[in-house]
């Protein structure tokens, strides 16, 4: 980008933020340009670290004084631009503002998950998706790299595994606020039955009740919980702290702004007892999709209902799916036409039961706002019709929504429709009009 492309897109932000009122083409128009102009200004900057790099021997240090950060976000702006400089048509495109920081780091994010030989052939590759980053957003780009990493990958991912078992650690440290922190990494294998133990907990003791103190905030909330599961389950179920005394007038679960809002429970588990579950295989046939073979089977999408997304290998997801349960769901054009369980509880309970869960499953595999990319596991079953409004716990009633969006969903009063596939329809308090068909899994 020259000085005078630069100097033509500084103008325009100023003159959109001199408006008095401006129209919101015009102030996309000006954000795009913030993009443009943020991404040269990023890419000169690798330039510059690379530069430095050759001239000092420690060049962390200097980019963390000149950057007014911490060691560690010099390492990281150090490796951006190590990614940079050996990908020129990423560079380049990052120089135009056609795309951004994020892009960058999910090719360095996604180096790091491969053996250092095959890294530089990762690098190769991703440079050769600049066209595809340019179009996709940081997201979609991940996604697609992901997939150059899976066949990159000459076995199973049995070394990996290993390595990563190698690599487990867990440090803690008392902070300059007098504050006890854990950081831990775990192979994913321990990473589901640690995650599904942290689950259960968080149902069993908040499904009604929150403790003191806790935040408002969805997202700082869900964290408050999870810590004070996680303590219960390291003391062996002592209260401790705030977590020993619930607001009993709260009532409020986890996300919901909503008095008595929505979550996602599977039922109360006891803490500290039995092993953690290893999950359930779901099976979902869609009577729709076109036939596979030539004695007219149809295509089912399986997916194993883990607590957290796992990369591990095939042998090994094999023995933890051997002793799950099998849920089958069939679906067609956005409806349920079979699952196992009750999926119509009516105003016997607030809270969407495992077996509604799993119909809806079958359905989303995330937030059922578009756009949103947060996965299932981290969504909670919203009333459509709310359940203070006289809603009722059916299936047709409920959607998987992000606690970010179920809070912003009850706070702004978004107006939410569903149709009879499902079609959806969200209005905004602009008026503004978010819809989408019949939800696809195989499209999501």
């Amino acid at each position: 980008m020259t000085p005078a492309a630069l100097a033509d897109r500084a103008r325009h932000i100023a003159d959109v933020r001199a408006r008095s009122r401006g129209d919101a083409a015009a102030v996309r128009s000006a954000m795009v340009a913030v993009r443009e102009i943020s991404g040269w200004a990023d890419a000169q900057n690798a330039a510059l670290v690379g530069l430095l790099a050759s001239l000092d021997s420690f060049p962390e240090a200097a980019i963390a004084e000149v950057s007014r950060g911490s060691l560690s976000d010099a390492s990281k702006i150090k490796e951006r631009a190590d990614t940079i400089a050996g990908a020129p048509s990423i560079a380049e495109a990052l120089e135009h503002g056609s795309i951004t920081v994020g892009h960058v780091d999910a090719i360095t994010r996604g180096s790091k998950r491969l053996e250092p030989e095959q890294r530089q052939a990762f690098v190769d590759r991703a440079e050769s998706l600049a066209d595809v980053a340019a179009a996709a957003t940081v997201a979609e780009f991940t996604r697609r790299l992901n997939l150059e990493i899976t066949r990159m990958r000459s076995d199973d991912g049995e070394a990996r595994l290993i390595r990563q078992r190698r690599d487990t650690r867990l440090s803690t440290w008392t902070d300059d606020d007098g504050m006890w922190n854990l950081r831990g990494r775990f192979d994913p294998v321990a990473g589901i039955g640690m995650s599904s133990r942290l689950n259960d907990a968080v149902e069993s003791l908040f499904t009604e009740q929150v403790p003191e103190l806790c935040p408002s905030d969805p997202l700082e909330k869900d964290k408050f919980l999870r810590a004070h599961a996680l303590a219960r389950l390291l003391t062996g179920g002592t209260a401790t702290g705030a977590s020993a005394n619930a607001n009993a007038n709260g009532g409020d679960q986890m996300g919901g702004a909503e008095p008595g809002g929505d979550r996602r429970s599977n039922g109360p588990t006891p803490i500290g007892r039995g092993s953690a579950r290893s999950g359930a295989v779901l099976a979902v046939i869609d009577v729709d999709a076109p036939a596979t073979c030539e004695c007219g089977g149809r295509s089912t999408d399986s997916s194993v209902e883990w607590p957290i997304p796992v990369e591990v290998p095939y042998r090994v997801l094999a023995e933890l799916a051997a002793g799950a349960e099998v849920v089958g769901v069939v679906v067609r054009n956005g409806v349920v036409l079979h699952a196992p369980g009750t999926m119509n509880l009516g105003r016997s309970t607030r809270l969407a039961s495992r077996d509604q869960r799993r119909a809806l499953r079958g359905l989303y595999r995330g937030c059922a706002v578009p756009g949103c990319a947060v996965g299932f596991d981290r969504c909670k079953i919203h009333h459509v019709v709310w359940w203070r409004n006289g809603g009722l716990t059916d299936l047709s009633n409920l959607l998987p929504i992000c606690a970010q969006h179920h809070s912003r969903l009850h706070a702004d009063e978004w107006l939410v429709e569903l149709g009879p596939n499902r079609e959806l329809s969200i209005t905004l308090p602009d008026g503004k009009v978010m819809s989408t068909g019949p939800p696809s899994r195989n499209a999501a």
